[in-house]
């Protein structure tokens, strides 16, 4: 029998008691605070100071946000293709009849599992333009590598490459997990019509794999928007600002420039253009996700 009325409250308090009041004081209470913040004036030194819609006003107005979103845009278009289609590839690979698959994967998922910090700090220094292994590795074919890092044209590419190759086995473990739960039927009705390979992959895989690409596609979509470490470890938003991203704005406007509610509000903008890109994309897989 369940125990019923207060007898089953308590027991859910003494379980869900500790997790839920986890959750208040460091995710509830910080975005209540934050949105609080958003219609204030504050420096952590002064008492606040109620300015109503100024900071998001400020912010329409403000070149430095309007560039750090443009830069950010330039890294999701990067970056969410890139990886979207290689880890495809990925998956589709060792989901076939290959030797050492175990190995393979382990490999692929293991920069998913490595710190950011770690992983930056490597490609920082494989991408340095003197000693880098990179322009070594290009110049055994005559070709003169960029500065990458400290070229501005070159900066936001280095660090979609990162990106791609640190998030690459997360997309894959998606992908691949949509493609063992595809029931070997559809395969072998295809080969009893005579599709080829390609018409495989483009009438079977992608139609039953698109509810896992989709889930793929909205965290890459999200985790694009938040682009942050990797920046801030590699090139500090520089050089000449090329490389500025809305987290990396959100932070130095927070801690550098100690302007909390102009923070604030910069955030809250960022949680808008995520969860508008959230919906739509949510409205596009029950369109065409099977």
């Amino acid at each position: 029998m369940y125990e019923r009325g207060w007898k089953r409250a308590a027991t859910l308090a003494i379980f869900l008691g500790p997790s839920l009041a986890g959750v208040a004081i460091f995710l509830v209470g910080p975005i209540v605070a934050s949105f609080g913040l958003s219609f204030t004036r504050w420096d952590l030194l002064t008492p606040l100071q109620f300015v109503g819609l100024g900071n998001f006003r400020k912010l329409l107005a403000d070149p430095d946000f309007w560039a750090a979103l443009r830069h950010t845009v330039t890294f999701l278009i990067g970056y969410v293709p890139l990886v979207m289609i290689l880890g495809l590839l990925v998956a589709v690979a060792l989901a076939g009849r290959m030797p050492a698959k175990s190995i393979f994967r382990a490999v692929y998922f293991l920069p998913v599992v490595t710190s950011w910090v770690a992983v930056a700090l490597v490609w920082q220094w494989l991408l340095n333009p003197y000693y880098g292994l990179v322009n070594n590795f290009l110049s055994v074919f005559g070709i003169t590598g960029p500065s990458w890092l400290f070229d501005p044209r070159w900066a936001m590419p280095a660090v979609i490459m990162t990106s791609v190759w640190k998030d690459l086995g997360f997309v894959m473990a998606i992908l691949l997990a949509g493609l063992q739960g595809i029931p070997r039927e559809f395969y072998e009705a295809a080969d009893i019509d005579g599709a080829s390979g390609w018409q495989k992959l483009l009438h079977v895989t992608l139609p039953l794999l698109s509810p896992a690409m989709f889930f793929a596609l909205t965290i890459s979509l999200i985790n694009s928007f938040q682009v942050f470490d990797q920046v801030y470890v590699m090139t500090g938003g520089g050089p000449a600002g090329a490389t500025t991203v809305l987290v990396e704005r959100i932070v130095k406007n927070a801690f550098s420039f100690s302007q909390m509610g102009y923070a604030s509000a910069m955030s809250w903008a960022l949680f808008v253009l995520i969860f508008l890109s959230t919906v739509i994309f949510s409205r596009m897989q029950r369109r065409w996700a099977i």
